[in-house]
């Protein structure tokens, strides 16, 4: 799909755009270095994927929540979902990449998705998203032509190392951003950056996107939204949580 092709696709009523998230949830984590897989492990007397999944299905905005799942996935049954019925669908469906595994679940909700409908893709280790940051997002990109993304600006000094882990030069940190989730595109074009990439270099989906000559909007993020990537971010999930009443 070229640029202008993917232009054509947005126009629409917007009031009969619906909005739907999906929360890739197949991997297994193995930088957590833990016997469950990261989006099990306990934060708060919940799965860390509870929480995730919660600040989605909080939001009247959103339709319906699909969490993509590993085939043959045998903790999801396990844990309570009740608070969530008739919001929250799994899909047994999920790939050996991030991007095959929202590949996937977009394949399979293709019955329940119309073409200019918005896919909030959301990593499934995020289980702080403030409700503020995900409002801010929608309400900036609905009328957005290439969707985007929300993110942060690069603060801190930045190095490039060389082979022996030495600075090799100081980077410029202008212009430069922190990719966060959610990231929001229409369903029809999210699919076809996907269908015309290498799985392997869609580290997010918008460098799919960017692929088409499309260009995603960055939309403030918000430092609470952190990625549980490694032990002690599962303590600042848990501060996070307390201090917002979200536990």
């Amino acid at each position: 799909m070229s640029a202008a092709t993917a232009g054509t696709i947005i126009a629409g009523d917007d009031e009969m755009t619906k909005y739907f998230a999906l929360v890739p949830a197949a991997g297994s984590g193995a930088r957590m270095a833990a016997e469950l897989p990261k989006q099990y492990l306990a934060l708060a007397g919940r799965p860390l994927l509870y929480h995730t999944l919660k600040q989605l299905a909080a939001s009247a905005q959103i339709e319906r929540v699909f969490v993509v799942l590993a085939p043959g996935d045998g903790h999801f049954a396990a844990q309570d979902w009740q608070p969530f019925a008739g919001r929250l669908e799994p899909l047994f469906c999920g790939g050996a990449t991030r991007a095959a595994s929202v590949f996937n679940g977009l394949l399979a909700v293709r019955d329940l998705v119309a073409a200019d409908d918005w896919i909030l893709v959301h990593d499934a280790v995020r289980p702080c998203l403030p409700a503020a940051a995900l409002a801010r997002l929608i309400d900036t990109l609905r009328d957005d032509d290439a969707g985007g993304l929300l993110a942060l600006p690069v603060v801190d000094t930045i190095k490039r190392a060389d082979a022996d882990g030495r600075v090799r030069q100081t980077e410029s940190r202008d212009s430069l951003w922190q990719a966060q989730t959610p990231q929001m595109f229409r369903y029809r074009v999210l699919l076809e950056a996907l269908r015309a990439i290498d799985p392997a270099l869609a580290t997010d989906e918008a460098s799919a996107i960017e692929r088409l000559g499309l260009h995603p909007r960055l939309v403030m993020g918000d430092t609470r939204n952190l990625k549980v990537t490694y032990p002690q971010d599962l303590e600042m999930a848990t501060m996070i949580l307390n201090s917002t009443g979200g536990a």
